[in-house]
């Protein structure tokens, strides 16, 4: 197998394997054994669900999650440069978008090593894909702010972006928040916006919904304590 750094998708929740991940996938990961992986415990167990005989033991990690020292990242790369193919993984969806492994990818793109994404699920891509909300220019911003005044001067903002230039605007909160972040998009954004709430996507808990602030206002939201969601709203 060609020597590069393969960019290993996995899924966004408890969804089988070979509903949302190519067979070419898996070739590619039985031919590497050098990892870096934002938490192990969760990559060995995507490895073992990827293939039951994965020799796991006779593989090597780094990790690249919160904690991990940024000054080792590059020395992450070093089988690569001694010719063996090493794999990124996130602990959901795609390393380096909206997760970590971007960094690593850096150094290797300013080494000139190969590169290579595999084909997978990513929440934003699918979250816009059914909003119904326009792909033709969007922005994911991240994690808003926690204090409720700043986040609502925050979403204002958003809003005013995508009244002005029509473009799609996307962010997430943590689980247990999305009620509050819900509550504050009922009170802070025009009636007229149009918000897709796109949570679980592709597990049985999915649920994705495109109303006007109006008319969310006049729903109940499901329970999304524990599920992670996207929001996007647009004129």
């Amino acid at each position: 197998m060609e020597p590069a750094l393969y960019l290993i998708p996995v899924t966004l929740g408890n969804t089988p394997i070979e509903h949302v991940l190519p067979s070419f996938n898996h070739d590619v990961i039985m031919g590497i054994r050098h990892f870096i992986v934002e938490d192990i415990r969760s990559a060995r167990r995507f490895l073992r669900q990827t293939d039951k005989v994965f020799p796991i033991d006779d593989s090597t990690f780094f990790e690249m999650g919160k904690h991990a020292d940024e000054r080792l990242f590059s020395s992450y790369l070093q089988p690569l440069r001694n010719g063996l193919p090493v794999g990124i993984i996130s602990e959901a969806g795609c390393p380096a978008v909206a997760d970590p492994g971007a960094d690593i990818v850096g150094i290797a793109q300013r080494e000139g090593l190969p590169v290579v994404p595999l084909v997978g699920p990513n929440s934003m891509i699918l979250a816009v894909m059914s909003s119904g909300l326009g792909g033709q220019s969007f922005a994911f911003c991240g994690y808003l702010p926690v204090e409720p005044s700043d986040r609502a001067k925050r979403l204002r903002q958003l809003e005013t972006r995508a009244w002005t230039e029509g473009q799609t605007q996307l962010f997430i909160e943590t689980p247990y928040r999305n009620q509050k972040m819900f509550q504050s998009l009922l009170s802070t954004l025009r009636p007229q916006t149009r918000l897709c709430i796109a949570a679980g996507i592709t597990t049985p808990d999915q649920f994705i919904r495109t109303l006007s602030i109006a008319q969310w206002q006049k729903q109940r939201l499901p329970d999304l304590s524990k599920v992670p969601a996207i929001f996007l709203i647009n004129k």
